[in-house]
């Protein structure tokens, strides 16, 4: 009691010494070190619990910043991801590939000729119902004078009339792969075109196929068009051959035709709608030459 009575006294002698201005800085001093301090020590709460905390905007925390880069880096990902997922399956789908090619070589179909003369099925007895037909995979051919146009013609996608009218009821398609099936296309198509020589609804195309790249290239190609340029034979009646030329790789659409032997000829009758309705391989038997004719005639009377 005495001591604090002692302090008073001391304390009211200060005041009057010093006067009440001096007391009042005393008091802000004092309150302004209290908000120091207490500051202090929010901000020591700020760092040691941050992950509790909702920050202000302009402290960005470390949890907020990993979140911004792994949504921009996602999509990145997942392109990747996608991107190497599709070369394995280009890698996959060309090692199939290779395998296929390997097991069916030149000294493979050159002992199949020997064996039977290119003669590797039976041509069709009987016209291919519609329903059974599967369509012609669409072939982008060029003729001699350089003109590009895609094969087979049909009535899908023609809207006008005209165009409607110019669309063939039978193609006689002669495909060749090598040299050494030319003869065998012509044992098909010479009967053919004196068959229906005054008909304008058939066409006949015989498409040869050159897959070297190098002869692809297009200024070999457009120099060997030219070579290939002869002056147009003279043919009575309205229908004529038409020699074409397809460029490029054709494995896959030789694999959708079940194509093996390319030292052989392939010829595919198809209908008004591209669809294969009678086919036949090697030389022209006279009773497979019957068959064909006779399946033209059962498609030109179709509506």
């Amino acid at each position: 009691m005495q001591d604090s009575k002692k302090l008073k006294t001391l304390t009211h002698r200060i005041i009057a010494i010093v006067g009440d201005g001096a007391t009042e800085k005393m008091l802000r001093l004092k309150h302004l070190t209290s908000y120091r301090s207490a500051v202090t020590h929010s901000s020591r709460l700020l760092f040691t619990h941050e992950d509790k905390l909702i920050l202000p905007a302009s402290i960005p925390s470390r949890f907020t910043s990993n979140r911004f880069l792994d949504f921009y880096q996602l999509p990145l990902t997942a392109y990747s991801a996608s991107e190497s997922l599709g070369n394995k399956d280009a890698i996959q789908k060309e090692r199939a590939r290779l395998k296929d090619e390997m097991n069916r070589g030149y000294f493979a179909d050159m002992a199949e000729l020997k064996e039977h003369g290119g003669k590797i099925a039976v041509a069709n007895k009987v016209i291919i119902p519609a329903m059974a037909a599967v369509k012609f995979p669409q072939l982008e051919v060029n003729s001699s004078n350089g003109k590009c146009f895609k094969l087979p013609i049909t009535t899908y996608g023609s809207d006008t009339e005209s165009m409607k009218a110019d669309i063939p009821k039978a193609t006689l398609m002669c495909l060749s792969f090598r040299a050494t099936s030319q003869a065998m296309t012509d044992s098909w198509s010479a009967p053919f075109v004196e068959a229906f020589k005054d008909s304008n609804k058939v066409r006949l195309y015989e498409i040869s196929f050159i897959e070297s790249w190098l002869l692809s290239l297009t200024p070999i190609k457009k120099l060997l068009l030219l070579m290939l340029k002869k002056s147009k034979p003279e043919e009575n009646g309205v229908l004529h051959k038409q020699i074409a030329y397809a460029f490029g790789d054709h494995y896959y659409f030789r694999k959708e035709l079940k194509i093996l032997n390319l030292l052989t000829g392939y010829m595919f009758l198809l209908d008004k709608f591209g669809r294969i309705r009678w086919q036949g391989f090697g030389l022209a038997a006279p009773d497979e030459l019957s068959s064909l004719l006779s399946c033209t005639s059962l498609l030109l009377e179709e509506e």
